[in-house]
């Protein structure tokens, strides 16, 4: 009998790559072929990005391909967008099955079914809000790279206006520690060197369990032979200052943290409803940087909120200048259907937005090649996180990328000098150092 062939496609988020990872785990292990998108498949997944408008279209847009490339193949919507939008997508003929993260660890099951019994309900939703439990998967493989990305945490509490994720993925939700800790033990058994834990609000972990984040982190340190744990985006307001102690001084923590601004002025993130000033989140980021210079300091800003005036604009890049960021994420703002700042109106004319934006990508391509100057012809720490073009590609704890050759392996550790900076992290060059390997061999 023919083994059925799945492709995935993933849109947006860390959370939807690990949960897309998973998802290629499951059905692997049932007999399935993973095959590539671009290729003719049984079963395409696609899992959906709705943090904006154009994830919107590009979600649609994946789905049709796949159709086109097999008419007779299932075609599944899932993730975010088919959890807050589920009628728009099963109005699709391209689209068999609306599965939505209420749903989302049952899509094998979900398609199993659908392909034996051919079923006519089309869609599996229910309200996120309900949901108060942890759900997970648990996984053991991670197939793309050196760095698996594990969720521990689901749901926002904080319900900004301009953000519709929270309808999504629904409130705080968190795993046990005492099960990721198991999690990564597994991981690291099978090699993995650095894991990058993830979560809607990875900084509101333990909210709904009386446990937090700290108490996660002094636990997974204690792992035998764990490298290093990167942490994805994180809100200010959690970082109390035992956070940032522990953090800024505990070697196997990545010394790279995205905190998200999304504007430097106090009307637009009172507009926002973000839960702090602009000199508040100034604070935090001196504080940090004060402990661990060597640190990376990413962060969103959006550009054109619908309060955002040209005044608030200017203070934003003002502002942004003098902080010591390592990268910005630049996005333009659109309006989400469901939010409240759709109540304000979409006041900022197209065109001055992609002023804005642009204004703060020259910014962050400035900041970005300042940064990775700071650390030109020093020795730095790499993992070799993957090979492109015969040359290895190394990152280092602050978030550099490095090019440089290499015989070592995918997955190892070794020293490199940085050369060369260029305008994207990935044309970073460097020269490995040889005397030091036999150093590593201990991890």
């Amino acid at each position: 009998m023919r083994k059925l062939k799945v492709a995935f496609a993933t849109l947006g988020c860390r959370m939807n790559q690990f949960e897309t990872s998973a998802l290629e785990e499951t059905f692997t292990k049932k007999g399935y072929l993973l095959t590539d998108f671009k290729d003719i498949a049984d079963v395409y997944v696609v899992n959906t990005c709705t943090v904006t408008n154009d994830a919107d279209r590009t979600s649609r847009k994946t789905l049709r391909q796949a159709k086109r490339r097999n008419p007779d193949a299932v075609v599944v919507a899932t993730g975010c967008y088919a959890q807050v939008s589920p009628e728009e997508l099963a109005k699709m003929e391209e689209v068999d099955l609306v599965i939505g993260n209420s749903h989302k660890t049952a899509v094998y099951e979900i398609v199993e079914n659908f392909i034996n019994e051919r079923k006519q309900e089309k869609v599996f939703i229910d309200n996120i809000f309900r949901k108060n439990n942890f759900e997970t998967f648990q996984i053991s493989t991670f197939y793309e790279g050196a760095r698996p990305i594990l969720k521990v945490q689901e749901g926002c509490n904080s319900f900004c206006t301009f953000c519709i994720i929270p309808f999504a993925r629904g409130k705080v939700r968190s795993g046990k520690i005492s099960d990721i800790v198991k999690q990564v033990e597994i991981l690291t058994e099978k090699g993995f060197k650095e894991i990058v834990l993830t979560g809607t609000q990875l900084s509101q972990f333990g909210w709904d369990t009386g446990e937090s984040l700290y108490k996660l982190l002094k636990e997974l340190v204690k792992v035998k032979n764990l490298y290093r744990i990167r942490l994805s985006s994180m809100g200010i307001n959690e970082l109390d200052e035992s956070f940032i102690d522990f953090i800024t001084s505990e070697e196997k923590i990545a010394p790279h943290f995205h905190l998200s601004i999304q504007s430097a002025d106090d009307k637009v993130l009172k507009d926002m409803k973000r839960p702090y000033t602009v000199k508040e989140y100034i604070q935090k980021v001196e504080k940090i940087l004060s402990k661990r210079s060597e640190t990376a300091i990413g962060t969103d800003i959006i550009t054109g909120f619908p309060t955002e005036d040209e005044k608030a604009f200017e203070n934003t890049v003002k502002t942004v200048k003098e902080i010591p960021f390592a990268y910005i994420h630049v996005f333009t703002y659109s309006q989400r259907e469901g939010t409240k700042a759709v109540e304000f109106g979409d006041k900022v004319h197209p065109q001055e937005k992609k002023r804005r934006t642009a204004i703060l990508r020259e910014i962050s391509e400035e900041k970005s090649i300042s940064f990775r100057k700071r650390f030109l012809n020093k020795p730095l720490e790499v993992l070799i996180i993957n090979e492109k073009e015969g040359r290895k590609i190394g990152i280092t704890g602050n978030y550099i990328h490095i090019s440089f050759d290499s015989e070592k392996p995918v997955n190892s550790i070794t020293d490199v000098v940085l050369t060369e900076v260029g305008k994207e992290r990935e044309d970073n060059k460097g020269i490995e150092l040889k005397k030091k390997e036999e150093i590593y061999e201990k991890i």
